[in-house]
């Protein structure tokens, strides 16, 4: 294959620094396995982050997200976990990972984790009338 999963996440420099916006990022094949049984877990993640200095490289992520298809993980671990590798990368002022499963046994699970920088405060947003 000329791709393989990693666990390597890549990052280049952000080009507005000076400025905050936010990178919205939908992820809809991610997989892992149910550590009690083995079974694949199905997820869509949705990553929202506020950038400082670096920004996660879209492939590097892709092939980040694949490394956990064969690895058996609980929902609110994996989502943590990959918050935390995320903010260890970028460092980002903010960020955000939802994971919402699909259902498994008539329930539904969403784990939503979040990081923000000590020092930043979000701009007030503009009403318009």
């Amino acid at each position: 294959m000329p791709s393989e999963p990693s666990k390597t996440l890549e990052t280049f420099p952000n080009p507005k620094s000076g400025r905050d916006y936010t990178i919205r990022i939908r992820m809809p094949e991610f997989s892992c396995l149910c550590p009690k049984t083995g079974q694949p877990d199905f997820a869509t993640l949705f990553l929202e982050y506020v950038p400082d200095k670096l920004c996660v490289e879209l492939k590097s992520l892709k092939l980040y997200v694949w490394a956990y298809r064969d690895e058996g993980a609980f929902h609110e671990a994996v989502t943590n976990q990959i918050l935390d590798d995320l903010v260890e990368a970028m460092t980002p002022r903010y960020a955000r990972l939802r994971a919402r499963f699909n259902v498994r046994g008539g329930l539904y699970t969403t784990v939503v984790a979040e990081h923000r920088q000590s020092e930043w405060t979000p701009p007030t947003p503009v009403a318009l009338p």
